[in-house]
């Protein structure tokens, strides 16, 4: 097998605040890896928590961490029986599952127990994540897209999946009246996803008017401040408002209301990952039948959402709050972690 290595600059975790621009070296099988250039990333929670805490949820900082799992690029060399060509601009899907065990071979790659996800700590040693200037991936992590496609909206492949999976896995939304609860920027992507699903109509909460505003501009046609008793207090009237509830925030209220809002034989879908214990009236989702899902990254959804944002099928671009070059990824990570400033904060590479 031939190595290749060269130079590369990385942006690096190493503990709590922490983040460093420095050189580190990459290495590729130039038989069976595709290598490409980083153009452009996007900060997500996971990276804050990271460079916040040295920790996002269960994954524990143990060793420096290269960050970032949104991210796009040109190929620069690939292997001699590729079907990829150098020059060609891919979306990086960071999933790497086994592909061997039952989950997988089920095509259920996204819970697979041995999945090696870019830019996550949760194995040691870590997999190093895609913000960088060259990074090394399979053939199958690349999803080509057309030229005409701008970065700034390619980049949100990544978030965008796991929307599509979450609507997925709510089932047919054609004609529903859907609740989002938590208008970051996945709670915002949902909306445009369940939108394009065929919802009748969709109503987000968020206690930050800032986010609210965005669920707007992202097609929601009502927000709400959850404590504003008032504005909800009718969702709950005659067994529930909602065919589907997509819980985004992660905040034990928000979760424990949705059995309320949901109505009879409804669909609660939650993605927030927020505290692992909550106290949820069960007695309301045994009584209404409701069926509560969890929603956890993305498989086929990611190839769906790459053509989504190429064709322009969903703009993103309201939530893009500013650009950083690499070298300020500091400076970008203090930003993006301010949610009374920033939804998605992207750093640019090439």
């Amino acid at each position: 097998m031939s190595i290749r290595t060269i130079e590369n600059r990385a942006c690096v975790a190493y503990g709590i605040k922490d983040v460093r621009h420095v050189n580190m070296p990459v290495s590729y099988s130039s038989e069976e890896q595709i290598l490409v250039r980083v153009a452009r990333g996007g900060i997500c929670g996971s990276d804050i928590h990271y460079y916040q805490h040295a920790r996002a949820g269960m994954s524990i900082l143990k060793n420096p961490l290269v960050l970032g799992h949104e991210f796009i690029g040109v190929i620069q060399a690939v292997p001699p029986a590729s079907s990829l060509k150098v020059g060609q601009r891919v979306a990086v899907n960071p999933s790497q599952p086994c592909n061997r065990c039952a989950l997988c071979l089920e095509g259920k790659q996204n819970v697979c127990r041995s999945m090696k996800f870019m830019g996550s700590a949760q194995f040691n040693p870590h997999v190093d994540g895609g913000f960088c200037e060259y990074v090394a991936v399979s053939e199958a992590q690349c999803v080509p897209y057309a030229d005409h496609a701008s970065d700034q909206v390619m980049v949100f492949a990544e978030p965008l999946a796991v929307a599509i999976h979450a609507v997925h896995q709510a089932g047919d939304l054609v004609g529903k009246n859907v609740l989002i609860t938590g208008a970051g920027p996945i709670g915002c992507l949902v909306i445009a996803a369940a939108l394009n699903a065929g919802a009748a109509q969709v109503i987000a909460t968020d206690m930050s008017p800032r986010c609210r505003e965005l669920a707007l501009q992202m097609g929601a046609s009502m927000t709400v401040d959850p404590s504003d008793e008032a504005a909800t207090a009718s969702w709950a009237e005659n067994g529930g408002y909602f065919d589907v509830c997509f819980e985004a925030s992660g905040a034990p209220s928000a979760i424990a209301s949705t059995a309320s809002f949901t109505r009879p034989k409804g669909t609660v879908v939650q993605l927030g990952m927020g505290h692992n214990t909550v106290e949820m009236p069960l007695g309301l989702l045994l009584v209404k039948e409701i069926k509560l899902v969890g929603s956890f990254r993305f498989v086929d959804e990611f190839t769906t959402s790459v053509r989504w944002l190429e064709s322009g099928r969903i703009d993103p671009l309201p939530l893009l709050s500013a650009e950083f070059a690499q070298g300020a990824v500091v400076e970008a990570l203090e930003l993006a972690g301010d949610k009374s400033l920033a939804a998605k904060v992207q750093l640019v590479f090439a």
